[in-house]
């Protein structure tokens, strides 16, 4: 089924219906995980009972008071999310009817309408060829519809200009004043460099790394003779798909690239997420929650979930 661009209204209440009342039933208690605050205030103190954590001993109140005594907080839940959106030539392609830039935009509405809901602020910096719009954090409804405005109305970046996908993070560093849970929305398609300001972001923000793809940029089926072109310069190659050595280099090409892309998130210590275009999207979100809880879980000291240890659900750090 084709997900081609609509209005805005008409879109989010599609996804409102098809996707997001889906999540409600499914995500239950996994929105805690999901959209957790950044900071703890004090609420009451109280006598140590067994099974306490330590940790949260108020030691100069035992002092006083010859008996133990622990902190209780309460999560400040309100997160401002940001979306960092590659909007570059690359992320137009899509092998059938469905096109990266289509699976970003469904999965930013329905993340951003998820967040908007339970009283978070939301905002985007754009980029094409160069970072050229920025949407201040607010929340909303009617944000999230200002937001997927923006996006339906950009015209197509040129085949020749190239990603910089550096430059995007980079913006981001100086345009995001207080820690936030970012989401980075790409194919990763880019000249290299940003894996350093990747790195910088997630030391003072939580980041989420979405990566676009279309299964067709992996592996490529025996089509006989074809034109492939590069979505980034517009370069175009006659290539027999029907030999299987070049289908075999194709694949362990794509491979390295995946390789590389993995380590460089893992060595920035974010979550990644991948999306690809022919995949369900309720489905996607309810992987983002179950690495959500395993995260929340992990830095806990707790144990996984058995479908996690089964390796359902693999983070990449």
């Amino acid at each position: 089924m084709s997900r081609s661009p609509s209005d805005p209204e008409t879109l989010l209440t599609r996804l409102e219906w098809t996707v997001i009342r889906r999540l409600d039933g499914l995500l239950q208690g996994d929105y805690r995980t999901l959209f957790r605050g950044f900071g703890l205030d004090l609420a009451d103190l109280r006598e140590y009972q067994y099974h306490d954590d330590v940790r949260h001993i108020d030691w100069n109140v035992t002092a006083r008071l010859q008996a133990p005594y622990v902190r209780e907080f309460v999560e400040d839940r309100e997160v401002s999310a940001w979306f960092l959106l590659d909007l570059s030539a690359s992320v137009d392609f899509g092998s059938s009817d469905v096109r990266k830039k289509s699976v970003s935009t469904e999965f930013v509405a329905v993340l951003a309408r998820l967040l908007t809901r339970h009283g978070n602020r939301i905002g985007a910096i754009l980029y094409g060829d160069r970072v050229d719009a920025v949407i201040p954090a607010r929340g909303g409804r009617r944000q999230v519809l200002h937001l997927m405005a923006s996006l339906g109305k950009r015209p197509p970046v040129p085949k020749s200009a190239g990603t910089r996908l550096e430059d995007l993070l980079r913006a981001a560093i100086g345009i995001v004043p207080r820690r936030s849970l970012l989401f980075v929305v790409s194919d990763f398609v880019s000249e290299p460099g940003w894996d350093k300001p990747l790195a910088h972001l997630a030391r003072r923000h939580e980041v989420v790394a979405v990566r676009l793809y279309d299964p067709l940029e992996r592996a490529l089926p025996d089509l006989g003779m074809v034109v492939i072109e590069d979505s980034e310069t517009g370069e175009q190659m006659f290539v027999d798909t029907h030999d299987r050595g070049f289908r075999k280099r194709f694949a362990a090409a794509a491979a390295r690239r995946e390789a590389l892309v993995r380590d460089a998130f893992a060595t920035a210590g974010v979550d990644a997420l991948e999306l690809a275009t022919d995949e369900d999207l309720a489905g996607a979100i309810l992987r983002f929650a179950d690495l959500r809880k395993r995260r929340t879980q992990l830095a806990a000291g707790g144990g996984l979930p058995k479908h996690l240890e089964a390796g359902r659900v693999v983070p990449v750090a």
